[in-house]
């Protein structure tokens, strides 16, 4: 099984919606662990998926897929002996996000069931199982491997293992943190905002306009020349303001909100469509307008926090606890996250932020900066350079905790191996000779009953 058994094993796929449902009869068993089954077109359908979604098929992908499915089928026996808790909640939220980015992929819930050839139940219905195994399979792995710790030496001695030749090349990396405040517009223009969205919201309802042309005239979101100010929303979702969503939630179908304040703004919403916990809205967003005085009094307050964390009497995570106003950077402590979690290349930043970077060293502050972020909302932000490498090839000592998670996977990888060389022999397992001939499965099973 070798490294394939660290892949994600739970193999659940929607793209092939249309091919599970028009299975050949012909189709087969070819693999048996236990009671639990692979049939031929599970091969078939993952491999026109990944063809379908263009990604690269490997050679002998019906090889790895049957290895790949039989050891999880392996890990769900074993899970279920173990009685491993995977509850209702759990399962019903994965399935719930899993529909709601194929429906954001297929442009709405009406495309996606046209694609799919069944309704958001059914398809729910359908694939219950696959995910309640895939969470089994998981779960044990994870039982497996869990008291698995790494030491310096044995980091050491997998770092020595690497053909030097072989070590990999790293531009720079930074770990780069900000503080965030986005200025607060006085009460005068604030009672301005609201008294537009009160009369836009009396123009739509006296018949004078519609909702989407107030959309295209007066909404500062900056998505709705995309999406005309639509937004599809589940109960469940926990990414949303909650002032928006539990707004949004009271609503019949048809109606407008009074004014609802959120993190971004002043909104109006109106209902699209309900289905149970699923529903579709449209708003219109108006932020009030931030004078020159509001925004002095944002830069004059981080001054005041950055010349604390200069003097050391807060750190740089209790300002960001404190001060921030960009609550996802609370979980972080500050820190930017890019592809390798905490480090950042400098095509992961904004230029903006890039610009400042270049002005300073190695544990310094900025001065606060004003910005725009993703959405344009003018900010003003302290930014906090905490570490920065030179180009290099991998070594011990720049890229130590890098090296310290590939020798703890490999050494993962390890236990599961002995895990998997100890208890398939324990159970039943069948290939059908149109796979005897893999030669991973004749590693991984070298006296498999065969029909």
């Amino acid at each position: 099984m070798k490294k394939s058994v660290l892949l994600f094993l739970g193999l659940f796929v929607f793209m092939g919606l249309k091919a599970q449902q028009a299975r050949v009869i012909a189709d087969k068993i070819i693999g048996i662990v236990g009671d639990k089954i692979v049939l031929r077109s599970d091969i078939i359908n993952y491999i026109d998926d990944m063809k379908r979604q263009e990604r690269e098929v490997p050679p002998n992908a019906e090889c790895f897929l049957l290895e790949q499915m039989m050891a999880d089928k392996a890990l769900i026996l074993q899970a279920e002996k173990d009685s491993l808790p995977i509850s209702d909640e759990e399962v019903e939220a994965e399935l719930d996000q899993r529909i709601r980015y194929f429906i954001s992929q297929y442009g709405g819930k009406e495309a996606f069931e046209q694609i799919a050839g069944r309704t958001v139940y059914q398809v729910k219905e359908d694939f219950r199982k696959s995910i309640r195994e895939g969470r089994l399979a998981q779960a044990m792995r994870n039982s497996i491997v869990s008291n698995v710790k790494i030491t310096p030496t044995e980091v050491k001695n997998y770092y020595e293992k690497i053909p030097k030749d072989s070590l990999p090349f790293y531009e720079s990396e930074l770990v780069v943190g900000q503080i965030v405040l986005f200025p607060k517009a006085g009460r005068e223009l604030e009672k301005f905002t609201l008294d537009e969205l009160a009369d836009i919201k009396a123009q739509i309802e006296s018949g004078k306009s519609s909702f989407e042309n107030m959309v295209r005239l007066y909404s500062e979101d900056p998505s709705k020349v995309q999406n005309n100010g639509r937004m599809e929303m589940n109960k469940s979702d926990k990414h949303w303001d909650p002032d928006f969503k539990n707004a949004a939630f009271r609503l019949k179908e048809g109606q407008i909100s009074p004014v609802v304040k959120s993190k971004f703004g002043y909104h109006i919403i109106k209902m699209i469509s309900r289905n149970g916990d699923d529903i579709v809205v449209a708003h219109i967003l108006k932020t009030p307008q931030i004078l020159d005085e509001d925004m002095a009094a944002a830069v004059a307050k981080l001054d005041s926090v950055r010349s604390n964390l200069i003097a050391g009497t807060t750190t740089f995570g209790e300002a960001v606890t404190k001060y921030s106003d960009e609550e996802y950077s609370k979980m972080t402590a500050g820190i930017i996250q890019g592809r390798g979690g905490n480090f950042v290349t400098i095509d992961e930043l904004d230029k903006e932020l890039v610009t400042q970077l270049d002005k300073l060293k190695v544990g310094e502050f900025s001065h606060p900066i004003t910005y725009k972020d993703e959405r344009g909302k003018t900010g003003v932000r302290i930014v906090y350079l905490q570490s920065r490498t030179e180009p290099h090839r991998q070594n011990m000592k720049d890229d130590y905790n890098k090296l310290a998670q590939l020798a703890l996977a490999e050494k993962k990888n390890e236990v599961l191996e002995k895990w998997f060389q100890t208890k398939m022999p324990t159970y039943y397992i069948m290939v059908d000779k149109e796979f005897s001939g893999c030669e991973g499965i004749r590693k991984q099973f070298p006296s498999l009953a065969s029909n």
